[in-house]
């Protein structure tokens, strides 16, 4: 058996290094490059098959009179006259109040 209070002669360490494999993430910028190919190559299609014009539509004779008469209110039939009312009556006349006498007594 071994004494559990005496070092050992030798001492051996063990040290381990994980590296990972690199990783590969260049997917995006491939797809942005062939994108920008894709369109640059469109242009140049554009150009040889158009001529580098943009098409024109065909010319059509627009002849239109802008000359409208002038908008003018319905007729209406004529308002009837407004009925004969009486005179006013004069305002009945009120004598001035006389003074009360004084109570008898």
């Amino acid at each position: 058996m071994t004494d559990p209070n005496i070092p050992p002669d030798r001492v051996v360490h063990q040290t381990t290094v994980n590296n990972p494999p690199p990783r590969k993430g260049g997917g995006a910028a491939l797809a942005f490059i062939v994108g920008g190919l894709l369109v640059v190559v469109a242009i140049i299609a554009w150009f040889v098959f158009a001529g580098g014009r943009v098409p024109t539509p065909e010319t059509r004779d627009l002849d239109v009179d802008i000359n409208v008469p002038t908008p003018s209110l319905p007729q209406v039939p004529d308002r009837p006259a407004p009925p004969e009312l009486p005179r006013p009556a004069e305002p009945p006349q009120v004598d001035a109040p006389q003074p009360t006498p004084p109570p008898k007594g």
